[in-house]
């Protein structure tokens, strides 16, 4: 399957049924008086989360969505029959969009939910409606109401516990394929990783979510290489996992090009927690790699992991940090919540 984390829409829901004009014909009954019934209301546009997405590819082929109309009303006071209901379905983690693509309208953080978009119009009056005891043979009904039309942005930011951002070729998809059963596509080129990819990782019995994203280049948040745009999978992450390739020269230029783009970006990445380690550490020795990580580490005044993603060597500790911060992060979203349900 493709992935497609951007499409644009377009939305229709029902109009309402016209109401109908009638009188009761029957033997015998000399005033039969009104009997027309009213219009059907209009379907509803309806976005639903679900869980078993993650991709907007379907959207690729159909862009445009209609809910059915509401049927006439009919004689001897029936109500027409209500429009079907439009149903959309989207992975968790969609935010919908307005056309300036910066609005945000809706925002399906939780699977199972159902959104009213776009409510379908109301069906008009049949002539049984305006029957009074001064108006007891009314020849008026309404028309339905029309529905509403909308044009939306999708946009996917994936849900992961971690995310990992560097550099083109440090390593980030074969870390993720070393420590999770992901198969993202891995070569001795940069670009490699041409749309995100997501595993599932055990640190201990622990398990979270780990997003690899396409790599960062100086000048990515001006559209240099494949951009930024991929940055907003890894905002809702509780933790950044920095890998740097260990066989590169001046490694802390290195690191703060990559702080600049998430700086530039901006959506609170830069105040995210972060774990830094230099990857590759088995291509130039322990010996280089330990001066290496110590020159970084004195540079950024953090501590800073030296692994090898291809023989595994100092995965597991870099794991473990992780799901210390996914865990911190997991636990104050409980008390946050405990709080707000006890108010």
């Amino acid at each position: 399957m493709k992935f497609l984390d951007q499409a644009k829409i377009y939305l229709e829901s029902g109009n309402g049924g016209p109401g109908c004009v009638s009188f009761r014909r029957e033997k015998y009954i000399e005033y039969g008086g009104p009997d027309g019934g009213n219009g059907g209301k209009g379907g509803d546009v309806i976005f639903e989360v679900v869980k078993d997405l993650n991709t907007l590819i379907d959207f690729r082929y159909q862009q445009h969505f209609r809910a059915k109309s509401g049927q006439n009303g009919m004689g001897k006071n029936r109500t027409g029959a209500g429009g079907a209901d439009c149903i959309i379905k989207v992975p968790v983690g969609t935010q919908i969009l307005d056309e300036d693509k910066e609005t945000i309208l809706m925002d399906c953080m939780e699977a199972g939910q159902r959104y009213v978009f776009l409510r379908g119009g109301d069906g008009g009056f049949g002539n049984a409606h305006y029957k009074s005891a001064t108006n007891q043979a009314p020849r008026k009904s309404t028309p339905g109401w029309p529905g509403e039309e909308r044009a939306v942005w999708l946009r996917l930011k994936l849900i992961a516990d971690a995310g990992l951002v560097g550099l083109p070729n440090a390593g980030k998809s074969t870390f993720l394929a070393s420590v999770s059963r992901a198969k993202p596509k891995i070569a001795d080129y940069p670009f490699t990783t041409l749309h995100p990819n997501l595993g599932v990782v055990k640190a201990g019995d622990y398990s979270f979510v780990l997003a690899d994203i396409p790599g960062l280049i100086e000048g990515a948040h001006e559209g240099k290489g494949l951009g930024d745009r991929f940055l907003g999978h890894v905002e809702r992450t509780s933790v950044l996992l920095h890998l740097i390739d260990a066989t590169q020269d001046d490694l802390p230029s290195v690191y703060q090009a990559i702080r600049q783009e998430l700086a530039a970006y901006g959506h609170g990445l830069c105040e995210k927690p972060e774990i830094v380690a230099i990857n590759k550490c088995d291509a130039i020795g322990d010996e280089l790699a330990a001066e290496q990580a110590k020159e970084l580490q004195d540079a950024i005044g953090q501590p800073v992991f030296c692994i090898s993603a291809v023989s595994g060597a100092g995965v597991d500790a870099v794991l473990f940090a992780l799901a210390d911060q996914v865990r911190a992060a997991r636990a104050a979203v409980d008390v946050e919540m405990q709080d707000t349900g006890s108010e």
